[in-house]
C-alpha cells in the first residue's frame, strides 16, 4: 500500500487533483476543514460500494478489497492527521524516534508551498536521511 500511497500522492494529489490538495500545503488560519479532506469521500465511496457488493456476492473478493481500502483509510487518518499533523492532540508528546523522523520527512514535504519540487510522498516509510538525523540526536 505504501507504493500506491506514493504514486497517488505524487501524481494524483500533486497532479490533476491539486486544486483539492493545495490548501493542505498552505498556512492554517481559522478553517479547521480543508478541501483536502474531501479525499476521504473520494476513497470512502469505492470502499463502501466494494464492501456492499462483496457482501451481496457472498463475501467475494470485492468485500475484502473494500475492507482493505477502509483499513488503510483508518491508518492514514491516524498516521497523517493525528500523529504527523496533530489535528488531534492524542500523541503530542511522543518521544519515539521513528515518529519524530516521520514528522521531519513530512515537514520537508510541506517545506515548499507549491505543487512542484516535493519529496517524501509516502506515509509510513521514512527516508533514511530523516531517520538517521533524528536517530543520532
Amino acid at each position: 500500500m505504501e507504493a500506491i500511497t506514493w504514486v497517488t500522492h505524487k501524481y494524483v494529489m500533486h497532479g490533476f487533483l491539486w486544486f483539492l490538495h493545495k490548501d493542505h500545503h498552505q498556512p492554517k488560519y481559522s478553517n479547521w476543514f480543508e478541501k483536502n479532506d474531501l479525499f476521504f469521500v473520494i476513497f470512502a465511496v469505492p470502499s463502501s460500494l466494494l464492501i456492499f457488493f462483496g457482501i451481496e456476492q457472498k463475501f467475494s473478493e470485492l468485500f475484502f478489497v473494500g475492507l482493505g481500502i477502509l483499513f488503510y483509510g483508518i491508518c492514514y487518518f491516524i498516521v497523517h492527521d493525528v500523529i504527523i499533523h496533530q489535528r488531534f492532540k492524542w500523541f503530542k508528546k511522543t518521544n519515539w524516534r521513528y515518529l519524530k523522523a516521520l514528522r521531519k520527512g513530512h515537514k520537508m514535504h510541506h517545506k515548499e508551498m507549491g505543487k512542484e519540487g516535493k519529496e517524501s510522498f509516502g506515509m509510513l516509510l521514512v527516508p533514511w536521511k530523516y531517520f538517521k538525523e533524528k536517530y543520532s540526536s
